[in-house]
């Protein structure tokens, strides 16, 4: 007994720490063995194709046809950390609408803005292969879902915008993607 009290002293509050930092690590280590902690790579569930909306708001555009065009390519930034190419599957431009009521009803119409001839509101569809987990599809590192922030850049361009809709496919077929993306159209 006395022999344990003298090496107890001798022992340093490094030496104390390190010792119980290893032992902590040991038992974080045979907790994830036995699989009662998940780790990262055991939370994602499939690898599926997705795709998504942005909804870019006021482009001021003076020429005659948007630069964004589907069937190209656009580089995206996600939380301003550049990502990946995406192909462009659709693109849908509107200019700025105004609401006018009609006199001696109770209607209203709904007219292009001619004081802001030059100002649409964009809507792109994207697609991408995401790791679909219980929280949702993962781009790049980010969850991708409703209201984050994106940047879409091309050569003649740089837009920012947020995501409005976010579809899962189950499968990476064209015609199921191509279906998705017409339900998508018609929701507005």
């Amino acid at each position: 007994m006395q022999n344990l009290l003298e090496t107890l002293k001798k022992i340093k509050p490094v030496d104390l720490i390190i010792i119980l930092g290893v032992i902590i690590a040991l038992a974080v280590g045979f907790v994830t063995y036995k699989n009662f902690r998940q780790t990262a790579a055991k939370q994602i569930e499939a690898t599926s194709q997705i795709s998504f909306q942005v909804y870019i708001r006021g482009i001021t555009f003076t020429g005659k046809d948007l630069p964004i065009r589907a069937g190209e390519k656009t580089f995206i930034s996600i939380r301003n950390v550049p990502y990946s190419d995406l192909d462009i599957v659709n693109v849908k431009a509107d200019r700025r609408k105004v609401v006018l009521p009609v006199l001696k009803t109770n209607k209203v119409m709904v007219v292009d803005d001619l004081s802001q001839a030059n100002v649409y509101d964009v809507l792109v569809t994207l697609t991408d292969t995401a790791k679909i987990t219980k929280d949702g599809a993962v781009v790049g590192g980010n969850k991708v879902k409703m209201g984050l922030p994106i940047t879409l850049e091309g050569k003649d361009y740089k837009f920012t915008g947020t995501v409005s809709d976010l579809r899962v496919m189950q499968s990476t077929d064209d015609k199921e993607l191509d279906k998705s993306i017409n339900e998508a159209d018609n929701v507005q």
